[in-house]
C-alpha cells in the first residue's frame, strides 16, 4: 500500500540483482588427487580475526550469479576466486561483494570455491600463520596450489561449455582473483587449452613468484593487475614482475600500484585512492570490449525499471505539488453527469484496495453503477482532503469508505489510531452533512507489510476496527466486516488464497468474497 505498490502490481518485475543461485560441482565424484579427503566445507567467523571465511573445501564448486536484468547485457562471464592463503576463502570482500559488483555491470559471475589446505580445528587463520612461520616460502603448499589451479581451469572449461545455457558469449569469459585467488587468475593465463583459456585475467595483489612464471604463450590473454606498494607480504613485486613479463612479450596489460592500501583491500572502501581500483577495472573491461552490450534493443527489464523510476519520481513530486492527489480523478470527475432521477449512485473512497478492486473487477462496478475513487498508498488524511472533490461533488447516494491500512503502515510517518479514527469520522460527518449515506469497511487483516516490515500491525488493525464498529453502531452507520471473512485462523493475516501479494491486497477471489458483503451493506444503507 506504499505509494508505488500499485505500480509494482501493474509492472511486475524484480529489481533484485541476484537471482536464485545455482551451485555446480566442478567434478563428477571426488576431485582428482583428493579422493581420500573427508572433511566438510565450513563457513563461520570463529577465528583470531573474527573475519567471515570459508575453509576445508574438499569438493570444489561454482555458484552462478546471473547478470542484473535491469542493466544492458554484456554476454561476459567472470570467474571470481577469493584469496586466503590456500587455507581459507575471504568470502565477503573478495567473493560476495565482487560478484554483486559484476552483476551490476551486466556480467554473469561464477564464484569459485577451490580446494584448500585442511584446517584442523575451527581457525584457518591461526593455522595458516603457524605454517607460514615454519615454511615462509610456502614450498609445502605447492601440491594444494596445483589442485586449486586445476579447479580454476576446470571452472573456465565448464563456463565455456555451458555458455549458451547462461546467456554468455564463449569468447567473453574471464577470471579475477585476489591474493591466493590471484595466483589462480595468473596461472590460468599460462599453459591453457582452447577449452580452459581465459579471454582476460585480473590478478589482484596476487601471489605469483618467479618460479611460477613459465613462458608467456603467443596468444596470451590481456591482464589487469592491481596492488598496493605497502602490501603486507610484499606481493606488489609479484604484480610488477608479471606486468613486465607481459609487456616484454608484446602482450596487453594494465598495471595499477597504489601507494597505500595494504594487502587484502578487495572491495573494501578505506577512503584512499586505492578504493578506485574497481572503477579502473571497469574502464579496462569497457576498453577491451567486455562491457559492450550484446543487443541494440533495450531489454524489457531495463525499460520496465526506467518506467518504474519515472513513476517513483512522479509520485515524489506529487508529495510537494499535489499532496492529496486532487488531480488524479479531476478529469474523470468532470465527465460524471448529474444523477438521474431515482439513480442510486455509490462512490467507493479508499486506497489501493479500492483502486485495485475497480481495476480487477471493473464489471462489478459498472453493472452496479459504482464509482471507484481509490488511490494506492494514501492515508486517511489525504482521503479527507479530497473527499469533497472525489465524493461529495459526484452527488452519490452512498459512499463506501475503506481507510486505515496505510496509516498503520506509516506511509506518511507514525500516526495515532485516534487520529486515523478522527479522519474517518470527519469523512462520515461530511457525508451526512451532504445527505450521503455511509458504509464503513473494516480494515483488512495483515500480519506484516511487505513494503514496511516489522510493524506488527495485526493488533492495531483489530483495535481500529473495534473503534470503527462501535462508532458505526452509535451513529446508525453501516459497518461491513470484511476482516472476519478473509482472516486466517491465526486472526492476524489474510488467507493466502485470497491475497495478491501475501499481505493486505486481495486477488480477484478475495474481492469475490468481499462483494456480497459490501452489496448487503449498501442495501442496508439505502434502507432496503
Amino acid at each position: 500500500m506504499k505509494r508505488n505498490l500499485l505500480l509494482a502490481i501493474l509492472f511486475p518485475f524484480s529489481l533484485s540483482a541476484i537471482a536464485q543461485q545455482k551451485v555446480i560441482p566442478l567434478y563428477n565424484g571426488p576431485a582428482p588427487g583428493s579422493e581420500s579427503w573427508t572433511w566438510n566445507e565450513t563457513e563461520n567467523d570463529s577465528n583470531i580475526y573474527h573475519a567471515h571465511t570459508i575453509y576445508n573445501v574438499s569438493k570444489p564448486t561454482l555458484t552462478v550469479y546471473p547478470a542484473d536484468s535491469t542493466v544492458w547485457p554484456t554476454g561476459t562471464a567472470v570467474i571470481v576466486a577469493p584469496g586466503g592463503g590456500f587455507q581459507s576463502l575471504s568470502i565477503m570482500q573478495e567473493g560476495y561483494d565482487v560478484v554483486k559488483w559484476l552483476q551490476h555491470k551486466g556480467i554473469t559471475a561464477f564464484l569459485l570455491k577451490y580446494r584448500l589446505n585442511h584446517t584442523i580445528g575451527h581457525d584457518p587463520y591461526q593455522q595458516e600463520n603457524e605454517e607460514r612461520s615454519k615454511d615462509p616460502k610456502g614450498a609445502g603448499r605447492r601440491k594444494i596450489i596445483d589442485m586449486a589451479i586445476a579447479d580454476a581451469r576446470t571452472a573456465i572449461s565448464y563456463v565455456r561449455q555451458h555458455a549458451a545455457e547462461y546467456g554468455i558469449l564463449p569468447d567473453r569469459i574471464g577470471i579475477i582473483g585476489f591474493s591466493a585467488g590471484g595466483s589462480l587468475a595468473a596461472a590460468c593465463s599460462f599453459g591453457y587449452t582452447p577449452e580452459n583459456k581465459p579471454d582476460f585475467s585480473a590478478p589482484i595483489y596476487a601471489y605469483f613468484p618467479a618460479e611460477m612464471t613459465p613462458t608467456v604463450p603467443d596468444d596470451a590473454p590481456p591482464l589487469f593487475i592491481a596492488a598496493a606498494s605497502d602490501d603486507n607480504f610484499g606481493l606488489e613485486t609479484h604484480s610488477s614482475s608479471l606486468y613486465d613479463t607481459w609487456i616484454k612479450s608484446k602482450h596487453s596489460a594494465e598495471l595499477h600500484i597504489y601507494a597505500k592500501g595494504g594487502h587484502g583491500f578487495g572491495m573494501r572502501d578505506q577512503g584512499l585512492p586505492i578504493d578506485s581500483w574497481k572503477d579502473r577495472f571497469a574502464d579496462w573491461l569497457n576498453l577491451e570490449g567486455y562491457l559492450k552490450p550484446t543487443t541494440d534493443k533495450k531489454p524489457k527489464a531495463i525499460e520496465q525499471a526506467e518506467n518504474f523510476a519515472n513513476f517513483q519520481k512522479y509520485f515524489e513530486n506529487l508529495l510537494h505539488t499535489d499532496w492529496p492527489w486532487l488531480s488524479k480523478y479531476a478529469d474523470a470527475n468532470t465527465k460524471v453527469p448529474a444523477p438521474a432521477p431515482g439513480e442510486k449512485r455509490v462512490v467507493f473512497m479508499g486506497n489501493s484496495i479500492t483502486e485495485n478492486w475497480g481495476n480487477m473487477d471493473s464489471a462489478f462496478f459498472k453493472s452496479n453503477n459504482y464509482i471507484s475513487r481509490g488511490i494506492g498508498g494514501q492515508v486517511s488524511a489525504q482521503m479527507l482532503v479530497r473527499f469533497r472533490e472525489d465524493v461529495i461533488n459526484l452527488h452519490p447516494g452512498v459512499v463506501v469508505i475503506e481507510a486505515g491500512t496505510n496509516d498503520i503502515a506509516e506511509n506518511r510517518g507514525p500516526v495515532s489510531l485516534e487520529d486515523v479514527f478522527g479522519n474517518i469520522e470527519s469523512m462520515c460527518e461530511l457525508a451526512k452533512a451532504n445527505d450521503i449515506k455511509v458504509v464503513i469497511g473494516s480494515v483488512l487483516p495483515a500480519s506484516d507489510f511487505n513494503w514496511h516490515p516489522g510493524l506488527d500491525p495485526a493488533e492495531k488493525i483489530k483495535k481500529l476496527n473495534d473503534m470503527l464498529k462501535a462508532y458505526a453502531t452509535r451513529n446508525h452507520i453501516v459497518y461491513v466486516d470484511y476482516w472476519s471473512a478473509v482472516v486466517m485462523d491465526d486472526r492476524k493475516g489474510m488467507k493466502p488464497e485470497l491475497t495478491l501479494d501475501g499481505t493486505v491486497h486481495p486477488n480477484l477471489k478475495g474481492y469475490k468474497v468481499m462483494e456480497p458483503l459490501v452489496q448487503e451493506g449498501i442495501r442496508r444503507a439505502e434502507g432496503k
